[in-house]
């Protein structure tokens, strides 16, 4: 796989210091999930666009965020909204809420695995959950997770400790970058979603929730590796009892780095016959690039919006695919698009933890969930019209082609 990288170039020295801190601090964020002193805050707003809108699929209609976008009888969608729904305060409004709902609601068992942690009212339903009799328990990550616990404003760990639930971290250098939920073995929560403020109120983030024991099932097993400490590369793969059928809805999971993701994701990008579309934080894998250009230079309809930061760097693959002629832009949230999102043929959602990247493919413990189901890709085919809206084409003088 191809790496390339660059340097972002300042009008003066001054400017360049701080352009460079700004672009360091973001790649960081962007490799850790951290943001260090939350140098990246800012009011969200809108941005003048010049290329034409994408065109939502046919009786589309208007998304409404941080509610149930739609529910079947087995599924839920999530989408945060951080020009509208922006304070913690608003929680209940939020995904935070819809996530409460479902740990009250719970009776047997929360089995979590999930990067980072700072929202209290969270924490709280936990502990009451624990009181009332349920199994609660948490695998995290050590730096980004059990260490940061002990930053200004954090501390929720501690208070599920105190009150008798079990936290376990991994203990590598690679991330433990998942974040998912497993409650009463019957329902799973997923997505880009982190379990903090900034997450649920200031990025763009998606969660998807499937009501299936079979799916549930595949994911505890994944979370009973990780609770005995089986982590990384050395994890065993169990990639083909990972695909089931739910109410006439095909859905494949894969975890990294044990099974070989892209290598699933690649042939799905490749059959594509119509359309293709994306939201990356972070996309600096080639492979899955060219299988995009491939298909656009096919006559696929191919689009994208990158998070801004880092993306004109020459490890981003933002470059790759302006010089190809592929409609891309930079996000227009000043936090975070944190999206980890593919949509192929207005059918196929693949989403998850697992940013387009070596660290994620190699490295991270990541999940990813594949699904078949045009009625759940239509609202993320909307999700995308909304970010490509507010984001804006890029300075062609920041990506020169040779």
């Amino acid at each position: 796989m191809s790496r390339r990288r660059g340097v972002t170039k300042g009008n003066s020295v001054a400017t360049l210091i701080g352009v460079v801190v700004l672009v360091v601090l973001g790649i960081f964020y962007s490799l850790t999930g951290k943001d260090p002193g939350g140098v990246f805050d800012g009011n969200p707003t809108s941005v003048a666009t010049n290329t034409p809108q994408i065109v939502l699929p046919p009786g589309s209609t208007p998304v409404v965020a941080a509610s149930p976008v739609s529910a079947g009888s087995w599924w839920e969608v999530y989408f945060t909204d951080p020009l509208n729904i922006n304070s913690p305060e608003q929680w209940q409004n939020s995904i935070e809420g819809r996530l409460i709902e479902k740990i009250n609601a719970a009776q047997n068992s929360i089995h979590i695995v999930s990067f980072e942690f700072d929202l209290t009212p969270v924490a709280e339903a936990l502990i009451a959950a624990k009181q009332r009799g349920v199994d609660v328990r948490w695998v995290t990550d050590d730096e980004s997770g059990i260490e940061a616990d002990a930053d200004p404003d954090r501390g929720q760990f501690a208070l599920l400790q105190n009150a008798g639930i079990e936290v376990r971290a991994d203990t590598r250098s690679a991330l433990m970058h998942n974040k998912f939920w497993i409650f009463d073995q019957q329902t799973l929560w997923t997505g880009s979603t982190n379990i903090t403020a900034s997450a649920v109120f200031q990025q763009n983030n998606n969660t998807v929730v499937i009501h299936s024991p079979d799916v549930a099932a595949i994911y505890e097993r994944e979370f009973e590796e990780m609770w005995s400490g089986q982590f990384g590369p050395k994890s065993p793969s169990t990639a083909d009892q990972q695909s089931v059928n739910v109410n006439g809805t095909p859905i494949q999971v894969y975890f990294s780095p044990e099974d070989d993701v892209l290598d699933r994701i690649i042939p799905i990008v490749s059959s594509a016959q119509s359309d293709i579309r994306f939201l990356a934080f972070s996309f600096t894998d080639f492979p899955l690039a060219q299988a995009m250009i491939d298909r656009h230079a096919a006559g696929v309809d191919v689009a994208g919006v990158y998070e801004k930061t880092g993306s004109e760097t020459e490890g981003a693959e933002l470059r790759t695919f302006f010089c190809a002629g592929v409609p891309v832009r930079q996000d227009g949230n000043p936090r975070f698009l944190h999206d980890k999102l593919i949509v192929v043929d207005n059918r196929i959602v693949i989403t998850g933890s697992f940013n387009f990247s070596n660290n994620a493919t190699d490295n991270n413990d990541e999940n990813v969930i594949i699904i078949d189901n045009p009625e759940i890709a239509n609202l993320y085919i909307q999700e995308f019209g909304r970010v490509w809206s507010v984001a804006k084409d890029p300075d062609p003088s920041k990506l020169p082609c040779q």
